[in-house]
């Protein structure tokens, strides 16, 4: 495993910047460009999500991991073939390997659906949450977190799209109607018994945008160019962004999906966050970016143990059933049994 360098700052973007003139809507899209390029991680501020809004949330968050076992696992994600509720520690895997974290799987709140038989299975993606009957209040902290994320994540995109020159719309098509969104609420407890500090192993998110927000523990780091892992210390207010592997190869590299990871906290402290993935719809196709710097585009990273498809289902639903094994094999055997998902 790579070491560990000393913590550093990403780079701060400020979205209100976006409202304002041309010289600084310029200097906007100039520091946007070049952290999507260098780094693809960022902190972002001048969001508008208020300070109440995001007390009220982790209030919230604090309040399901305080419920009792027996609360939490009654929403267990082992009932649900959409793969929502909640996941014991240690029952996540990435790259193979344990996470050390429970969490809860939220997403936009629709009717089960089952795929035919002529459908593509990653249809199984959308379905209904489960919501403790203890907390009631919790479904609705959670799905307006995903309201009011969307719309900042929109937001950026079209401002991220523009800084590199291409059309800021270009991506509307691929979002209207029933885009995938999706959130974590996440509670680290500490390290695990046998001492392993994995967190989350290291890893690229696989779609469009990630909206992290976190307390003040730390833990969260990002791979540098030299294989070094840095850690990102909590910036107040802000959110940290990051681009999935979707932008990186519509961009053909231009734009970065970097490795990070997540180190438990030492011994029995917790750590919590909230992860606000923006994806597209699940049948949408993603086209490359039109921009003008695509000459000087690298080349995207490529891993034949885990190719990209251009319909984003494909790739989600891939995820799912590569990090939940037990929700893979109760719900839907034949595609672990099978080819893989089409």
């Amino acid at each position: 495993m790579p070491e560990n360098t000393p913590a550093h700052d990403l780079p701060v973007i400020d979205l209100s910047a976006a409202d304002g003139g041309k010289d600084e809507r310029a200097r906007l899209h100039l520091a946007l460009h070049d952290a999507a390029h260098r780094t693809g991680f960022f902190h972002l501020v001048g969001h508008g999500v208020g300070p109440d809004e995001t007390r009220a949330l982790m209030s919230a968050v604090h309040r399901f991991f305080a419920l009792p076992e027996k609360d939490r696992l009654a929403v267990s994600n082992l009932n649900s073939p959409h793969f929502r509720g909640y996941t014991r520690t240690g029952d996540e895997l990435t790259a193979g390997s344990r996470d050390w974290r429970d969490q809860l799987d939220i997403g936009a709140e629709r009717p089960p659906r089952t795929p035919g038989p002529d459908e593509p299975p990653f249809w199984w993606l959308e379905g209904p949450n489960q919501w403790p009957d203890a907390l009631p209040e919790l479904r609705t902290a959670a799905l307006g977190w995903i309201d009011r994320l969307s719309e900042v994540a929109d937001r950026l995109l079209r401002e991220l799209l523009a800084s590199v020159g291409a059309p800021p719309d270009f991506y509307a098509d691929a979002f209207a109607g029933r885009p995938h969104l999706h959130l974590k609420l996440v509670r680290y407890p500490g390290r695990a018994p046998d001492g392993a500090d994995q967190g989350v192993g290291a890893h690229k998110d696989y779609g469009f945008l990630t909206l992290l927000l976190q307390d003040d523990v730390g833990g969260l780091q990002v791979q540098a160019p030299d294989g070094t892992f840095v850690d990102v210390p909590p910036l107040p207010g802000a959110f940290v962004v990051n681009l999935g592997e979707l932008l990186e190869v519509a961009t053909d590299g231009y734009l970065r999906a970097t490795n990070h990871r997540v180190v438990s906290p030492p011994g029995s402290r917790e750590r919590f966050s909230v992860p606000f993935f923006y994806n597209p719809r699940l049948d949408a196709r993603i086209d490359p970016v039109p921009f003008p710097h695509a000459h000087r585009a690298p080349g995207s990273t490529r891993d034949p143990a885990n190719p990209l498809f251009a319909e984003y289902g494909r790739n989600e639903l891939k995820g799912w059933l590569r990090a939940h094994p037990e929700v893979a094999r109760r719900h839907h055997a034949g595609l672990v049994a099978g080819p893989g998902p089409r």
